[in-house]
């Protein structure tokens, strides 16, 4: 179970970091806090220095909250519904670190080294810039939540998804959430493609194909789902037959599914 943690967790943070909305939001940040001078830097440092020292603190403390928010999202999705309650839950305890990491800081840039309980007291302090900081990221990570965020009918409209939705689905971040397009093997994940998106979970196949709940379709191949509603086609290749999605996309049909696929699809 480590490896597909790390791997989720590391897919989290790469869309995460490559955000323009990020990087320009932390450079605005560390600038403020460079031209203010709080908590006495302004009369203690000269601008190079407090330059160095506000981009060090930043930098340590926003990677120690972004990555124990996105650790908490991955590891808490089968006990909190919510992904900003799971992202919280991470920003919460990364206080602690943050706080012993604002001391070693200040010994290097100060030369003194402050007692556990001003170490406990920044931890304290940094309890509401932890939560800043994952409201930033789930702000950053899922901007798209405020625009699928209404009734339940309205996108469902849209997507062409049953009214009962497929319990896969609940799996998938909101904006993700559409009309079920297929399903394929993606090491020890499977890739859900939507009419809105595809997305990795961390979730066998086999159990992958039993959260379908009824949606027509058809195990077409031992990787690959398909949606009855979305094949367009059945084509032949040298000799191989392969399902022809709406979006373009070729699945290859198995041997021991031809008859079934072609049952099924053929005249179309």
């Amino acid at each position: 179970m480590i490896y597909p943690f790390l791997s989720s967790t590391l897919r989290e943070l790469q869309l995460f970091v490559r955000s323009w909305r990020f990087w320009t939001t932390f450079a605005l940040v560390v600038l403020i806090f460079v031209f203010t001078g709080p908590y006495g830097t302004l009369e203690s440092m000269t601008l190079g220095v407090r330059l160095g020292y506000w981009l060090i603190i930043h930098t340590i403390t926003w990677a120690i909250a972004i990555s124990l928010s996105i650790s908490a999202e991955v590891l808490l999705r089968r006990h909190l519904s919510h992904t900003l309650a799971r992202m919280m839950v991470g920003a919460l305890v990364a206080a602690l670190p943050i706080g012993f990491a604002l001391g070693v800081v200040n010994y290097a840039f100060r030369g003194y080294w402050t007692e556990t309980d001003g170490g406990l007291q920044r931890a304290l302090i940094a309890l509401p810039l932890c939560a800043l900081f994952c409201l930033l990221t789930y702000v950053v990570t899922h901007r798209q939540i405020a625009e699928v965020t209404v009734p339940a009918a309205a996108p469902q409209a849209l997507t062409g998804s049953p009214a009962s939705e497929p319990q896969i689905l609940s799996r998938l971040k909101p904006y993700n959430r559409g009309a079920l397009v297929r399903l394929s093997v993606a090491d020890h994940y499977t890739d859900v493609v939507t009419s809105r998106g595809h997305e990795l979970i961390l979730l066998r196949f086999a159990d992958a194909l039993k959260e379908l709940d009824g949606t027509p379709g058809l195990q077409v191949h031992r990787s690959y789902w398909v949606a009855d509603a979305h094949v367009e086609k059945l084509r032949r290749d040298k000799g191989r037959l392969f399902v022809v999605m709406k979006d373009g996309q070729e699945i290859p049909v198995s041997r021991p599914n031809l008859d079934a696929t072609r049952m099924r699809f053929g005249h179309l």
